[in-house]
């Protein structure tokens, strides 16, 4: 039985018609669980059930929360998450952060909405599909220039525990600069990166095989000589000794750290990078160079790396091979040669 309270009679009767119009159309639709839960508990029941069995549960689990930081729509009931309602979020948000940030939101929002509709009975439409999406973001063209590389890893590295307890300035996590320096080598992904484990990398064959991929497939990345002694490096720490930096039988991940921890780290050492350039600036009575290590994302590595290996590879199916691209319209996005660089090969 289907109950509900009203403030007016002429709500209830409207209310009451619908329901009988419903009956004789398509059939009853029970909204009792949509009335029930708001938005929040939707959402919060999803992350705690859903979200773990993703690839991408970490970064999932970071965008609710956000979602449910809002100050209106988590705590809405189901059944009034409407498309106007989205909009005037999706308006707050973009006032935030850019478009593309707002649509990976708005992806999950939609994918939760539709889980639990399907599986939890909560009979709203997803409302979606009829909200305006903010315009998706320009395929970005961030370089790093050679400066910028120097005082970027001098920042990922140096923070070491002293004498008395504390740490020296620098980033405290020891994984950072040896993981930065393999996305910039190899063009994987963070994410591969993060669950790479020791069994898959093959330092005879100069092979790292990523059994999972963000498309679902999996794919063998060729190491350079340079990825080759990252790795060493990182088995030398890990064992402690020459020996060691030779087993194959390492196991376990490569990058025993986490997504949060990177990005956090990542994060603080590019400011600490910047302070430190500015400072060396007004010491040596140089001007700063503008947008110095400004407006910089960890994914920029994939595509300085793919940039990088096109200076090598000049086969674009063979440096698809190595990025893992599918679409090689999507590999354009991440290619981006400099000028200079094109007009020596034309001479």
């Amino acid at each position: 039985m289907q109950s509900r309270t009203f403030m007016y009679r002429e709500d209830a009767e409207k209310w009451a018609r619908a329901l009988e119009r419903e009956l004789e159309t398509s059939g009853f639709i029970d909204r009792r669980e949509a009335e029930k839960n708001s938005l929040r508990e939707m959402l919060e029941r999803y992350r705690k059930e859903v979200t773990p069995s993703k690839k991408s549960a970490e970064i999932e689990s970071i965008l609710i929360g956000v979602i449910l930081k809002d100050a209106v729509l988590p705590d809405l009931k189901m059944s009034a998450i409407t498309s106007a309602a989205v909009a005037a979020w999706r308006d707050r948000r973009l006032k935030q952060v850019t478009g593309g940030s707002v649509n990976r939101e708005i992806d999950v929002l939609s994918a939760a909405l539709n889980h639990a509709r399907r599986e939890w009975e909560m009979h709203v439409e997803n409302p979606i599909p009829y909200v305006k999406r903010p315009p998706k973001s320009r395929a970005r063209e961030r370089r790093f220039s050679v400066e910028e590389e120097k005082y970027l890893f001098e920042a990922l590295s140096g923070g070491v525990r002293q004498a008395n307890g504390t740490f020296s300035k620098g980033a405290r996590n020891p994984w950072l600069a040896p993981l930065v320096r393999l996305a910039l080598e190899t063009a994987m992904r963070r994410g591969e990166l993060l669950s790479l484990q020791w069994e898959h990398v093959d330092l005879t064959r100069r092979t790292a095989h990523l059994p999972d991929t963000k498309n679902g497939d999996s794919r063998t990345v060729p190491l350079s000589s340079k990825a080759v002694e990252i790795f060493k490096g990182l088995k030398l720490s890990k064992s402690g000794d020459e020996e060691g930096a030779n087993e194959s039988h390492a196991s376990g991940a490569v990058f025993p750290t986490s997504a949060m921890a990177l990005r956090m780290g990542f994060k603080r050492s590019l400011e600490r990078a910047r302070e430190k350039y500015i400072q060396e600036c007004e010491m040596a009575g140089v001007r700063p160079v503008a947008g110095f290590l400004e407006d910089v994302h960890f994914h920029d590595t994939r595509h300085e790396a793919a940039s990088r290996l096109a200076e090598k590879l000049s086969n674009v199916l063979e440096l698809s091979a190595v990025t893992g691209h599918k679409d090689l319209r999507m590999l354009k996005r991440y290619y981006h040669p400099r000028a200079e660089d094109l007009a020596k090969k034309l001479d």
